[in-house]
């Protein structure tokens, strides 16, 4: 039977984060992900602008991953009306859980925005009652022509792409794609025969270092500032980034490669995602599974410091150097790491580790280019310490690994669409795909709507 299947771009299109799109197949509105854009804070402005889109005439949300790039506005999206059911995998939906309340406590403080109104525990606890888990590969039957399931995206916990079937024909959004292999997830999946591909594009003009590279690179950071006695601080994603870098550093101070000395990993947010990576182990790779304990914490190894009190963030300053501080946010936009930054940043001694992603805008993205003063809570914050950048922790595949992905379903995919990235390293993705595969490859716009034969 031929028919159309019609997706619409409402974001996550020239820019990395809000993703949300929607498909309309088979009398089904369905949308994929409903996440906050970020640029030079936690939610920009723009997130409380009308949806293209009319909250109670959408039937399902599908949801990639907890990241809040990419959950963050199901909040809003309750406060219009959606009242249909919510889809991700097991693990995504307690994640989330933290992540959205995490976020609410941040922007209900926004009596600007008159975000109370949006960010309201009920409206939480509204999508969480509608919210329904899933395992890798379970199919869910839309109607008679439209199925679905969730495939290892291999990006953070419980990390999805989504693959519908509608009339035999099938489309892919990837959500993000992992940058396996990882230290404590398993490879993303590898997909053969794809008919639409809607894919991200966060590093599609550039490459990540090779795993043993990093982990030299972290190393030596460490060793170096420990011979400064410099205090090392690592701006980092509460969910996956921490708890990979943990266990990189467990493995580290068990194998004795870098000092005895105290780290503190001081975000209540990633101590409380922790805990429910313990209670999904199977969806962890076997080191990682191997790797767990039976401690308060998943990792526990000599010198962690869990601080879970801000008073105990606060003790971290009294700390003899050196030392290293693990804290949120990733981009140095919010969280406990600003107040660190504000106190370490001006000393020469003490090193800044980027380990992941920082959007244009971001306080991150400005220190990682170089400039010698940036505006920290309100003030402006010399920079004199180190700056080190070591890419290979991203959780995003880089160029080369996108390209791999793609090849993969070189013989089957009719179209693919770029999206969720700046415009340049979607546009070099583009272009990178035609030339290396000869496949038809699109970048869209907010907006711009594509039929699709099924």
């Amino acid at each position: 039977m031929q028919s159309t299947a019609k997706i619409t771009f409402c974001g996550g299109v020239g820019s990395v984060t809000g993703a949300n799109f929607l498909l309309e197949a088979d009398g089904k509105r369905v949308l994929i992900d409903c996440g906050l854009v970020q640029g030079m804070k936690l939610a920009d402005d723009v997130n409380w602008d009308p949806f293209p889109y009319a909250g109670k005439d959408i039937d399902i949300l599908f949801i990639t991953h907890a990241h809040v790039d990419h959950v963050g506005r199901i909040p809003k999206l309750i406060h219009e009306g959606f009242h249909g059911k919510i889809y991700s995998t097991k693990p995504t939906k307690p994640l989330a859980s933290l992540m959205l309340e995490d976020t609410m406590g941040i922007l209900s403080k926004n009596t600007e925005l008159s975000l109370d109104k949006i960010y309201t525990p009920e409206n939480i606890k509204k999508a969480l009652s509608l919210w329904e888990g899933f395992d890798y590969h379970e199919k869910i039957k839309l109607t008679l022509n439209l199925e679905v399931s969730f495939l290892n995206a291999g990006h953070i916990l419980g990390s999805a792409m989504i693959l519908f079937v509608f009339n035999g024909k099938k489309i892919l959004f990837t959500g993000d794609l992992g940058n396996s292999p990882s230290p404590i997830l398993p490879d993303t999946e590898k997909v053969a025969d794809v008919d639409y591909l809607i894919m991200e594009s966060v590093y599609g003009d550039r490459n990540h270092e090779s795993k043993d590279d990093r982990r030299r690179f972290l190393e030596k950071t460490i060793e170096d500032n420990h011979k400064r006695k410099g205090t090392l601080i690592i701006p980092t994603f509460s969910l996956e980034r921490s708890q990979e870098l943990l266990f990189e550093l467990d493995s580290l101070v068990e194998n004795n490669r870098i000092p005895i000395m105290p780290i503190f990993l001081d975000s209540p947010l990633a101590i409380r995602l922790t805990e429910v990576f313990k209670h999904y182990k199977n969806y962890l790779n076997n080191d990682a599974r191997k790797a767990m304990r039976s401690d308060k914490y998943l990792f526990d190894f000599p010198g962690l410091h869990n601080t879970l009190k801000s008073e105990e963030s606060k003790m971290i300053a009294t700390v003899p150097n050196p030392k290293i501080v693990i804290a949120g946010s990733g981009m140095s936009s919010g969280g406990r790491v600003v107040h660190h930054e504000r106190h370490y940043l001006p000393d020469p001694n003490n090193t800044l580790l980027l380990t992941g992603y920082q959007s244009v805008g971001t306080p991150g993205r400005l220190i990682q280019e170089g400039v010698k003063t940036v505006r920290i809570t309100g003030e402006d914050v010399i920079v004199r310490s180190h700056i080190v950048t070591i890419s290979g922790y991203s959780g995003h595949k880089d160029s080369d690994g996108l390209l791999d992905f793609v090849g993969d379903m070189q013989d089957t995919v009719k179209k693919v669409f770029v999206v969720m990235g700046e415009p340049k390293s979607a546009m070099f993705l583009v272009q990178k795909l035609r030339d290396n595969l000869g496949i038809d490859v699109y970048a869209p716009e907010v907006g711009d709507s594509i039929k699709l034969e099924c």
